[in-house]
């Protein structure tokens, strides 16, 4: 990279020179197993250092059935199988951002495997948002505390010997970040495949202008380097489900995003889309529990626990 980054562009900067020492052989380059759940679309996914065995789980899924209230753990017993079956150790869990379509399974994984639980700080703003919508009260305390750390953009850490560099891409909300680890970038809910196009971008905080500059920025990184999705929905045409794809796949073929779309013609189409859209069918079990982190919210005084539905009658 050259002098003339701008200091705002930095963190861009360390991610390209990163996936270009991963891909000339002089850094390690991570290895990457992607766990699909059909029911919510979602692909969580473990990445490691092949020489240290050290990983992190990024957008891990907790199943629930939301006519019956209930819990299970296969999705996450798939990945910690996979863990214990390839001896090895996880460092992290990290969340992109406050999903809207599927709980998340973090504590659930930390208490079986350890790990740090990460998320961008603007779970703050988050936090703030839906603690008044879903009427939380004074005991929870939107201070972000129910995770380890809170990154802000171009933030570094390490999986074993691989480096990673943390970028902030609002747009599908204000809080969104992608993982850039070693040659590999987990960017959430920004990109889908090529043939599906780019994330909603109208829920609270989310912002279709944003979104695609946060695109932009992403696919400003090296054409080869590896883009790893938190869902897919199977273009029509396509028989299988796919979240892994390239940055030159996706700037050569990406339906909303390729090369050549510009900025208000993209917004256009976004909102427009939007518009459309129906609320994700979890949306407000999900936001109630990922906004604590994965944690389920405290038990009432008959000891069950119970999730909030807020009401809008069109009445006073």
């Amino acid at each position: 990279m050259t002098d003339a980054i701008r200091p705002a562009d930095l963190a861009l900067a360390r991610a390209c020179d990163q996936v270009m020492a991963c891909r000339s052989g002089a850094a390690p380059r991570p290895v990457v197993r992607g766990f699909f759940d059909e029911p919510t679309n979602t692909a969580t996914f473990v990445v490691h250092d092949p020489d240290s065995r050290q990983a992190a789980v990024i957008d891990s899924v907790l199943d629930f059935d939301p006519a019956a209230g209930a819990l299970s753990y296969e999705a996450a017993d798939r990945v910690i199988a996979y863990v214990r079956e390839e001896n090895l150790s996880v460092t992290w869990i990290l969340e992109t951002h406050v999903h809207a379509d599927h709980l998340s399974a973090a504590p659930y994984l930390q208490a079986q495997l350890g790990g740090r639980l990460a998320i961008g700080r603007g779970i703050l703003r988050v936090q703030e948002e839906f603690g008044k919508l879903f009427n939380a009260g004074t005991e929870f305390a939107r201070s972000g505390d129910e995770f380890d750390r809170l990154f802000d953009d171009g933030d570094r850490f390490a999986i074993g010997a691989v480096e990673a560099v943390v970028l902030h891409v609002p747009g599908h909300t204000s809080a969104d970040l992608a993982y850039v680890i070693g040659d590999a970038a987990f960017v959430g809910d920004t990109l889908f495949m090529p043939d599906y196009g780019t994330a909603r971008a109208d829920f609270p905080g989310g912002d279709a202008r944003q979104l695609f500059r946060s695109i932009r920025r992403l696919l400003a990184l090296p054409a080869l380097t590896r883009l790893f999705l938190c869902h897919d929905y199977k273009a029509p045409g396509r028989d299988s489900f796919v979240y892994e794809t390239t940055v030159a796949d996706q700037r050569s073929g990406n339906v909303h995003v390729r090369d050549g779309m510009a900025e208000d013609d993209f917004v256009a189409m976004r909102e427009a889309r939007d518009r459309g859209l129906r609320a994700p069918r979890l949306i407000m079990p999900a936001i109630q529990v990922n906004m604590r982190g994965g944690r389920l919210p405290d038990p009432e005084g008959n000891g069950t626990r119970y999730l909030k539905i807020p009401l809008t009658t069109g009445r006073a």
